[in-house]
């Protein structure tokens, strides 16, 4: 029934070095044992495999350690989904189960069924009753996710809840109060928030704040906290959630004052104005830092410009600082890159997924600056009523664990900050993915040309293509090359989550190509269709390096799963992003310039890619340690002056 333990073993020792093997051979030992009680487990009846698991949640709520229960639970929940979903956890599975029962995050390839595994902890945390939470990146996988798990936790007894954005407090109540709930680390850590504030408001016995900030009526029997105690979170894409998402605090905003009403003039009037101001005359720019500064010159202009009545009450620092802005949006913040334009509303584009980012806001007037330049509603920036960033809120967890596809790359960081063990977890089976050359180009323009010229190749042959890009106009861009080549294709933009799954998953069937921003798709699992495996699988096109090297492996990973067959190759030009943004304009301009001057590929150029990456990725984990320093700053006085740290005002 079990993979051959000396086989895991010799893996194990291939797969890992130093702490990490001795940490996975030691808990492989585990294994032998679950796989022991399957054979009597198989001979039972349904009931009688419930009756077992209302045994070790009896045992658990009496006391006895959860580590002495994971034996026999493991194998009761790989019992149970054979039964009910017909899928038996591999032994790699059950090591990546224990792992993250052991406070670890694990890294597991794309489409080792990371779902799957995910139940073994949540299940032997669920015993307590005392909430154990899955989080993931948004409502459609948390919601398919738990639909697709729940038969499992059922035959075992335990109920499962679903946390989604549009739910009213008594049904997020209700979720909440399920052995198992999943929902989105967006959802979890506003739902803390507001149970700070109501909790506040009964603590002063207040009848309007709360109700009034969330748009609802006065106390009621409804009105009381939703969460219990923080006890286990699992957190899926964990890089995605504990380090992209981990600069961008959760903020409950106050009501507007006249003041702020004020600030929407200052947007509006400074977008209107931006032409008027020259780089190196008016203002300089800082093309590491992304800032704008004014000259002199720039700020006798601001003042010579008529302004409309109501800007007279405000102070001339406070318009330079307000175009400032409005050059940064201008230059930095662009339509179908960083965000799109739905229903009147600014939606951000997360720049590590492709995904629309529903809900968040860029902060420090960002935001609003970007809807004044696309003439929608400019939204107050309010004061804050409450905040916390995502950091604050998973250390808040008595027990912590994390899976996603790339892991090892930001593990000194997991470790660092959330106490962690960042462990690679072995494929099930080995993986036979092949990196064909890089193709480095002058400029853009050659190097789509290629892309376009292989995937014509491929495509005669039926051969499946996935296609990535950084942003939406790029894919746009490829998608009208495609059609004028007569290649019939799917464009993934992150618009549809729901209709995006399930173009992903059909993407490795005969002749498929799917062009796809960053990561759309993530979380789904791409299957070969028939006779794919003949043909070398699904070939994946890098059409542009990433600002985060996961975001390249994400990608890269979507082929070759479960042992599968599939290449892929990476494509780059000299006048990409990445070498603006990581090597500063002047060597991009040198860079740029020489690509003009070559004659088709320039490939002896390629370190540079890597190089402007790294740098990046330094930037990157600057600022969020930087964020994080002056997070514990601000608690910290807080607390000395007698706040809730979360919340604006005494509590």
């Amino acid at each position: 029934m079990s993979e051959n333990p000396s086989g895991l073993q010799s893996r194990l020792t291939n797969f890992a070095g130093g702490v990490n093997r001795l940490r996975m051979t030691r808990w492989a030992t585990l294994l032998p044992k679950i796989a022991a009680l399957e054979p009597d487990l198989q001979a039972l009846k349904e009931e009688q495999l419930r009756k077992r698991s209302l045994s070790l949640q009896y045992r658990a709520k009496s006391g006895e350690p959860l580590a002495g229960l994971l034996v026999e639970g493991y194998a009761l929940v790989r019992e149970a989904a054979r039964r009910t979903i017909n899928m038996r956890h591999f032994d790699v599975q059950m090591l990546g189960g224990i792992a993250m029962f052991r406070r670890s995050i694990v890294e597991m390839q794309t489409g080792e069924g990371k779902t799957l595994t995910a139940t073994l902890p949540l299940y032997l945390h669920g015993l307590l009753g005392k909430g154990s939470h899955l989080a993931t990146v948004n409502d459609y996988l948390a919601k398919r996710d738990a639909q697709w798990m729940e038969p499992v936790y059922k035959m075992l007894g335990m109920s499962v809840g679903v946390i989604e954005t549009q739910m009213s407090q008594p049904q997020r109540r209700k979720a909440y109060a399920c052995d198992i709930t999943y929902g989105t680390a967006k959802e979890f850590g506003f739902d803390f928030l507001r149970d700070r504030l109501l909790l506040r408001r009964i603590g002063e016995g207040q009848t309007d704040l709360l109700g009034g900030m969330l748009g609802k009526g006065p106390a009621g029997a409804d009105e009381k906290p939703v969460q219990g105690e923080p006890h286990f979170a699992l957190v899926d894409e964990a890089d995605s959630i504990l380090i992209d998402e981990a600069r961008t605090p959760l903020i409950i905003s106050a009501l507007p004052t006249e003041e702020e009403r004020l600030a929407v003039e200052c947007y509006k009037w400074s977008t209107s104005v931006i032409k008027e101001f020259v780089e190196d005359e008016d203002y300089e720019y800082d093309h590491e830092k992304k800032t704008v500064e004014l000259t002199r010159e720039g700020r006798q202009n601001v003042r010579l410009l008529p302004k409309p009545p109501a800007l007279d009450a405000v102070g001339m620092v406070n318009i330079y600082q307000y175009t400032e802005r409005a050059i940064l949006v201008d230059r930095e913040y662009h339509l179908d890159r960083q965000y799109v334009v739905r229903d009147g509303e600014i939606v951000i584009v997360d720049e590590f997924t492709g995904r629309l980012a529903e809900g968040r806001k860029w902060r420090d007037g960002i935001h609003q600056a970007v809807e004044a330049k696309q003439g929608v509603e400019v939204t107050v920036a309010t004061g804050q009523a409450a905040r916390i960033t995502i950091q604050d809120f998973f250390l808040r967890y008595e027990n912590l664990a994390g899976m996603t596809g790339t892991a090892m790359g930001s593990a000194r960081e997991l470790r660092r900050i959330y106490r962690c063990h960042v462990l690679p977890i072995p494929t099930n089976r080995p993986a036979i993915r092949q990196r064909l050359p890089d193709c480095v180009f002058g400029e853009a323009d050659a190097k789509w040309a290629a892309v376009v010229e292989e995937v014509r190749q491929l495509h005669t042959v039926g051969r499946p293509l996935l296609i990535g890009t950084r942003s939406i106009d790029k894919s746009e861009h490829l998608s009208k090359l495609l059609d004028a080549v007569g290649i019939e294709h799917l464009v993934l933009n992150a618009n549809h989550v729901e209709a995006e799954a399930d173009i992903v998953a059909r993407a490795g069937q005969r002749e498929k190509v799917t062009v796809s921003t960053n990561m759309a798709g993530r979380g789904t699992d791409i299957k070969l269709g028939e006779d794919i495996a003949q043909l070398g699988g699904l070939h994946v096109i890098c059409t542009e390096m990433h600002d985060a090297s996961r975001i390249d492996r994400q990608l890269i990973g979507r082929c070759g799963r479960q042992g599968d067959p599939g290449t892929f190759r990476q494509y780059l030009a000299l006048d990409d992003d990445l070498l603006l943004t990581g090597l500063g304009p002047d060597k991009s301009r040198k860079l740029k310039e020489l690509g003009e001057q070559a004659d088709g590929q320039v490939d002896r150029l390629g370190p540079l890619f890597r190089k402007a990456q790294r740098k990046v990725e330094h930037r990157h984990f600057r600022q969020r340690k930087t964020l994080m320093y002056f997070e514990k700053e601000r608690k910290k006085m807080q607390r000395q002056m007698g706040q809730d740290p979360y919340l604006d005002t005494p509590g």
